[in-house]
């Protein structure tokens, strides 16, 4: 661990998927009562998840939060009244060619475009769409292995994951990292000020450069090893956990 002592920290940046929700997509009353203890001491909580916002509206407006919000792995940023900051889109002949490495493998696959979520059933005019993200899920190690060895040769792409099996890929630069930092810098902090929770690889960067980074217990041992700090799994209240001990000193 790189950082034993307590920070002053003044965002707390929170993934969804196998961090906040429960295997039953939901967030835990004591999950809740700590997110609110947070704000009640002027911390900014900042939801930073891979999902797009139409697939996580219903469950950040439970919280009733007062800050920024961040999607789509970071492409889009959203202030606190819900309007759009920021947004980086992937290049159509990049969505081409991952719906070529989809049928050559025979892979399961989604995309995120602005206003849609697409599985399976993709359009017949990519160009027709503004897209975000694109994702595989694969369940042979070395059938992904020989995706990811082809991808991580565009260097226009940031690729990353949201679980062992499956790949995420943003354009070059797009991570929760860098959108956290946009945030900062409009609320006049530092990275150094910022609690950071997740799973996952695309959790992996705002983990590593937050003042404080926290893997879950049920997290990927790779996201385990570059953490400050592990707290327990996302079915034992670990964002609760994570708060109490590092935001709120308790």
């Amino acid at each position: 661990m790189k950082k034993q002592n307590k920070k002053n920290i003044k965002l707390i940046a929170i993934d969804m998927d196998g961090t906040l929700l429960n295997d039953r997509n939901e967030i835990s009353a004591e999950n809740r009562k700590a997110i609110k203890e947070a704000e009640e001491r002027g911390i900014h909580v900042v939801i930073s998840t891979g999902r797009t916002r139409m697939t996580c509206d219903d469950l950040v407006k439970s919280l009733s939060l007062r800050s920024y919000l961040i999607t789509v792995n970071g492409s889009e940023i959203w202030d606190e009244n819900g309007n759009l900051i920021e947004r980086q889109l992937l290049e159509v002949e990049h969505i081409k060619q991952m719906w070529g490495l989809k049928q050559q493998h025979n892979t399961f696959c989604w995309a995120a475009s602005v206003g849609n979520v697409w599985k399976e059933e993709f359009p017949d005019d990519f160009s027709a769409h503004e897209w975000m993200k694109f994702g595989f899920d694969v369940k042979d190690d070395e059938v992904r292995q020989l995706i990811l060895d082809e991808l991580t040769e565009n260097e226009a792409l940031e690729i990353s994951n949201s679980s062992p099996t499956n790949i995420e890929i943003n354009a070059s630069g797009v991570n929760k990292a860098r959108a956290i930092e946009k945030v900062c810098i409009r609320l006049g902090i530092t990275m150094d000020n910022v609690l950071a929770m997740g799973d996952s690889l695309n959790d992996l960067a705002m983990i590593k450069e937050a003042g404080v980074g926290v893997a879950m217990g049920n997290a990927q041992n790779h996201v385990k090893e570059c953490a400050d700090w592990v707290t327990t799994s996302n079915l034992e209240d670990g964002v609760a956990v994570a708060i109490r001990k590092w935001g709120l000193n308790n």
